[in-house]
């Protein structure tokens, strides 16, 4: 396989694994697996929180296509896939835990449109503390605030956090 076609193969991965984020987000953790989600919609009392386990969870399929692709030499095709996984795994790391979550600490402010309306569109999934009524739940992509706060409004207020609690980014 080429560089070219292998870089075209992580790309296209590195899309993919934004539709299958959606999805995921929206019925795995929202839904069977909000045991381990929902840590995630809780103040963090320590460095670590159940959901932190989805990261191992998702890196086994990068891990796994890295090795069929490599360590058993079924060609570069897989481990260019398992690229792209773990390319996303590390824009995810980066954007959600460290610059929306601020787990390593920072002082960066969004300046462009799309990170204040990504970060904005975040917090506002982050106003739902329970399983069901919340909005949002792509990683870079993400409707308009003002569609996000209909849509949090026509769902009424279950689940939803005081107003005090709530941090959004003015645009």
């Amino acid at each position: 396989m080429s560089i070219l076609s292998g870089l075209g193969v992580f790309l296209l991965t590195v899309l993919f694994m934004e539709g299958f984020a959606y999805v995921a987000h929206r019925w795995l953790m929202h839904g069977p697996g909000w045991f381990l989600h929902k840590s995630h919609h809780r103040p963090r009392t320590g460095t670590f929180e159940l959901n932190d386990l989805y990261a191992v969870i998702f890196a086994v399929p990068s891990i796994s296509l890295f090795w069929y692709g490599i360590g058993l030499g079924h060609g570069a095709f897989y481990a260019w896939i398992g690229g792209g996984i773990a390319a996303y795994g590390a824009i995810y790391f980066g954007f959600h835990d460290v610059i929306v979550h601020k787990r390593i600490g920072h002082r960066y402010l969004p300046k462009s449109t799309y990170m204040k309306r990504i970060m904005q569109a975040h917090r506002l999934h982050h106003v739902v503390e329970t399983k069901d009524g919340t909005v949002s739940f792509g990683f870079l992509w993400a409707p308009k605030p003002e569609v996000l706060k209909a849509q949090l409004a026509k769902g009424g207020r279950a689940g939803v956090r005081a107003p005090a609690a709530m941090e959004l980014i003015s645009e």
